[in-house]
């Protein structure tokens, strides 16, 4: 429980009271007052007192009250100075702010405790049921997963700003998942989709970059309508930066439902594809193909193997083009003018370039 809470609530109680009032924990240790000089006094025997029950009592001129604790085992108790009636009532008054202020803030911490541990596969499928009834956690809504890798230095303040983006704490949940990952789960509305979830992985990283002039990945799980199913969506996000750092490397935000042929390759064993590689390339390896003439296939790609659209953006003559397939032809024994050959090709530079990302080069 964090003191901060309980300082906020106390504070605010100056403007109503001339008396001190605090709160002491289970060991007898101010934890929060509005006499700032008395935090981390220690009233032990006060804490034993107010250990004994729910009544208000005295000690030493004071008079505390136990503020509600799990399972009825003494946490906190609020004090106030002074041993009359008066004295009394405020404290009972004071118990009540702040059993409603920490009940908040373990209700929040827990539920965000909960979804982490679904994320991270760290709670058994039947105990999730459980625990959403408890925490009145509402489980069949549309969410997504958004996990946000920052590159280079990390800031810890990425938390802290994400947030603030989306401060509706008991729908969204911002949580950290390691030293340069966030994820964030958000909470849709019923006709949400992939466009509205490339909008909040914009606005995220608009923030982080404005904010704190930090350059981030952002990957994004598909849309799951049980709670049960985050952990799935948290993986694709991890699945969708991974194979976005292979095969779109020129894109920041990365969908997993747009990763197409990458995400089966990705999932391939290396052995598997080089064997793949040698098939494909009986005549050469593919290393003999040199940068331009691998630039030329690409655009080639780009453009739909259409060989006239091809050669206007080469800013080279029809004919040339031409004649560079068939020079890739000899080499390879594949025609990409061929729509088979196109696609067995194409998948072959995806494979080589996921064998490189892998450390090998062969």
């Amino acid at each position: 429980m964090s003191s901060r809470i309980f300082q906020g609530v106390v504070l605010q109680m100056k403007d109503c009271t001339d008396r001190a009032v605090g709160v002491i924990d289970e060991q007898g240790t101010v934890v929060a007052c509005n006499e700032l000089t008395r935090i981390g006094e220690k009233w032990g025997a006060a804490a034993l007192l107010a250990a004994e029950g729910d009544s208000p009592v005295t000690s030493n001129g004071f008079t505390f009250k136990a503020l509600s604790g799990w399972s009825g085992q003494f946490d906190y108790a609020a004090f106030v100075r002074g041993e009359d009636e008066q004295a009394a009532l405020i404290c009972s008054m004071s118990v009540i702010a702040l059993n409603g202020a920490k009940a908040y803030y373990e209700e929040k911490n827990d539920k965000a405790t909960f979804v982490k541990n679904i994320l991270c596969d760290n709670i058994l499928l039947g105990d999730i049921y459980v625990r959403a009834k408890e925490l009145h956690f509402v489980s069949e809504t549309p969410r997504a997963v958004l996990l946000v890798r920052q590159l280079g230095v990390p800031d810890v303040s990425a938390v802290d700003v994400i947030s603030g983006l989306y401060p509706d704490r008991q729908s969204d949940f911002v949580l950290s998942v390691n030293e340069t990952d966030v994820a964030l789960v958000k909470h849709l509305g019923e006709n949400a989709d992939g466009r509205d979830l490339q909008k909040i992985a914009q606005n995220v990283q608009e923030a982080l970059t404005r904010d704190l002039g930090v350059k981030t990945v952002v990957g994004i799980g598909t849309i799951v309508g049980h709670i049960r199913d985050l952990a799935r969506t948290y993986k694709e996000a991890q699945v969708a930066i991974d194979v976005g750092k292979v095969f779109e490397t020129e894109r920041s935000i990365i969908n997993y439902e747009n990763l197409g042929i990458g995400r089966l390759i990705y999932q391939l064993p290396t052995t598997l594809c080089e064997m793949f590689l040698r098939e494909v390339f009986k005549k050469n390896p593919i290393d003999a193909l040199d940068q331009e003439t691998l630039f030329t296939i690409n655009k080639f790609f780009e453009n739909n193997l259409n060989v006239s659209e091809t050669a206007r953006k080469l800013f080279v003559h029809r004919n040339t083009l031409v004649y560079r397939l068939e020079k890739i032809k000899k080499l390879t024994g594949l025609d990409l003018r061929e729509f088979d050959d196109a696609i067995t090709f194409k998948v072959a530079l995806m494979v080589k370039k996921y064998l490189v990302s892998r450390g090998i080069d062969s």
